[in-house]
């Protein structure tokens, strides 16, 4: 059997899992009440078809950082959620790129771009992070980033998911694996752009992670797949999953996620041309620690470990097994495009 058959088979499992655990977990997170949180945008911009890393600016309000995965160059690009334009691109003077993934916040503002991708499933033996501080102003600049060489503890590894503590400032990297668990990665406590940064593996996840984020507060940490996505408590450096799934909103090629600057939401991005970027309400033990979880609950909701907006008779189970089959073959389909296309 061909690497890429193994690949598309692989896929097939994960994305059915994925599926099927959100029909089975005991909960959900909602999708944000009409009216309530930020609402869903489409990133407008022609020049960005394969949005693959989304984070919340720190100092402009309404405003999300986001880059495209390959054959792009050394482009960061800042986008008004509220018009979905994009209002300021920072090229990364010095860099060039070979497959960006994913773009995560620290203290400080300061912005980290992951070129940690590797579509032959580990085939590079080092990788990079650049960072460089978030713009005061919102205009087109040039930058000249700072450059980390990374290596993991275990042997090279295909991830896409960069997490950046923003309190601590290390940096964590979630793998991306079809044949068995993810691993996360922490890095050394503070990156050093000489040498060689190794990342150790310190947790195993459950989900096939496209991109993950860190709370403001840094008490959680989301990861996400294609059709599904998993939340830990952070304790001292350390994740602590919790039982409650997280259900990602469908909508392409899911591939990034960020916390909104108040907490309460996870803000979901996906590939194509005009992709959106569709808001996830969170509760219960979901929301970070520093986020009052709110008595005021949708209509048909439960509030703390119970299921949100979730009927539990006969259609509505219907309803959602018809959407997670769905899911499953529509998923399929992008992840073996993907495959293919990058394969050539």
């Amino acid at each position: 059997m061909s690497v890429l058959v193994r690949r598309a088979v692989a896929a097939v499992g994960v994305v059915g899992l994925v599926a099927l655990g959100s029909v089975t977990g005991a909960s959900f997170a909602a999708a944000a009440p009409a009216g309530e949180g930020p609402d869903s945008f489409r990133i407008k911009s022609p020049r960005i078809t394969e949005s693959s890393g989304l984070a919340a600016s720190r100092t402009h309000k309404g405003i999300y950082w986001t880059h495209n995965d390959s054959d792009d160059g050394p482009y960061v690009y800042a986008v008004d959620s509220a018009t979905g334009k994009t209002v300021a691109t920072v090229t990364l003077q010095g860099v060039n790129p070979r497959d960006v993934e994913a773009i995560s916040i620290g203290p400080g503002g300061s912005v980290y771009v992951g070129d940690i991708g590797d579509n032959l499933n580990g085939s590079w033996s080092e990788v990079w992070i650049y960072r460089f501080d978030e713009p005061k102003q919102l205009r087109d600049v040039t930058v000249t980033p700072t450059r980390y060489t990374v290596r993991y503890d275990d042997g090279p590894r295909d991830a896409e998911s960069l997490m950046v503590h923003p309190k601590t400032g290390r940096a964590y990297i979630a793998s991306k694996s079809q044949e068995k668990k993810g691993r996360i990665y922490a890095g050394p406590e503070q990156l050093s752009p000489s040498g060689v940064n190794v990342f150790r593996r310190i947790a195993r996840t459950e989900v096939w992670a496209t991109d993950g984020a860190f709370s403001p507060d840094g008490s959680r940490l989301a990861l996400r797949g294609y059709f599904g996505g998993e939340m830990f408590k952070w304790r001292d450096g350390k994740p602590e999953a919790l039982d409650r799934p997280v259900s990602v909103p469908m909508a392409g090629q899911g591939e990034s996620v960020t916390f909104t600057p108040d907490g309460r939401t996870l803000m979901c991005g996906s590939e194509g041309k005009s992709s959106s970027v569709d808001p996830l309400e969170l509760d219960g033990e979901l929301l970070p620690d520093s986020v009052p979880a709110s008595d005021e609950k949708p209509d048909g909701a439960q509030g703390g470990d119970g299921a949100a907006g979730g009927g539990d008779g006969p259609a509505d189970r219907n309803v959602v097994v018809g959407g997670v089959t769905i899911a499953v073959v529509v998923g399929l389909w992008m992840v073996l495009r993907r495959l293919f296309r990058r394969r050539g």
